[in-house]
């Protein structure tokens, strides 16, 4: 993998996908951004592979939407990346709630998907 901004790019590409599915309450397109064996820990217990994934984002309220930053990304190896994340989720009912997000994404065949997805609440 070359410099930082290819990684920048890689890693908004499939975070964008990822916002757009979230925001669109599609639990079924931000399951397909993950490895059929990605962990995933949101803001409930962990689970493993894409049918969490789906479930967890199916449980959220509708109008949830998602905004990002990227704060760090680093290539852990040519077909693995590490991206570090502030996230503000927001509700048409409630407080936003900001977390901090680290995701591993593991390039398969020509695509990049989530391996990893560790959310951290602040405050």
């Amino acid at each position: 993998m070359t410099g930082a901004a290819a990684q920048e790019t890689i890693l908004r590409d499939v975070m964008d996908r990822w916002k757009s599915a979230v925001d669109a309450h599609e639990p079924e397109k931000v399951a397909a951004l993950f490895t059929e064996d990605a962990i995933f820990q949101g803001l409930h217990p962990y689970s493993v592979g894409r049918q969490g994934v789906a479930e967890y984002y199916d449980s959220q309220p509708i109008g949830l939407a998602a905004e990002y930053e990227v704060m760090e990304t680093r290539s852990l190896a040519d077909d693995v990346l590490l991206g570090y994340l502030d996230v503000d989720f927001s509700f048409t009912d409630r407080p936003n709630i900001q977390v901090t997000l680290s995701v591993v994404l593991r390039q398969v065949a020509a695509e990049w998907y989530i391996t990893h997805y560790q959310v951290t609440r602040l405050g």
